[in-house]
């Protein structure tokens, strides 16, 4: 089986449900960017180490949510032999239960911190922006046609999912975050 169609040999790709769009269509911009957040997430997860070693399975579960977040985005809601698969309750929970914990574990910050730190850190820092950018594509995508709400909610809180887990991931490793220092107290 070869890979290559040549189908976007002109700039257009086709979606599931077969429509066909220009690879700069909002839908196509969207789900382009959970494809490149997901790269980055795996990229992510192999500068786990034995001191981090408890985010590998996370990441990849990650992963597999965006995969799934990916297959809704290029997927139009009148298209009447495909449905929506991304149900963001359990998932949306879960992160939430991980931010809550590695919270509580680091130390207490009132202040912005500046993204870096260990390699795992910095990378889950990127992560935390690229998926910020994400979401700013799919709202755009939002507003123009309908989609899985559901998708937009896991995406906001993997955000912060990310900022969370790179702070523990040097408070594991032992690294001190840098605090910005003209942040005024900003968390209560």
């Amino acid at each position: 089986m070869k890979i290559y169609t040549k189908n976007g040999d002109k700039g257009q790709t086709r979606i599931i449900g077969k429509q066909i769009l220009y690879k700069n269509d909002p839908r196509v911009e969207a789900y382009g960017e959970v494809d490149e957040l997901n790269s980055w997430v795996g990229y992510t997860r192999s500068l786990v180490n034995s001191k981090t070693e408890g985010l590998a399975d996370e990441l990849e579960e990650i992963q597999q949510l965006l995969f799934d977040c990916g297959h809704d985005l290029a997927t139009p809601a009148d298209d009447e032999r495909h449905s929506f698969e991304f149900k963001q309750d359990e998932p949306t929970t879960w992160l939430e239960e991980k931010i809550d914990k590695y919270t509580q574990a680091v130390p207490a910050v009132k202040k912005f911190i500046l993204p870096g730190g260990t390699q795992l850190a910095s990378a889950l820092h990127v992560a935390r922006t690229v998926t910020r950018r994400t979401e700013r594509h799919i709202v755009q995508l939002m507003q123009n046609e309908e989609i899985n709400q559901e998708v937009l909610v896991f995406i906001n809180r993997l955000s912060d999912y990310f900022f969370a887990a790179a702070r523990y991931a040097n408070y594991l490793e032992q690294h001190t975050d840098v605090l910005y220092r003209n942040s005024k107290d900003v968390f209560r």
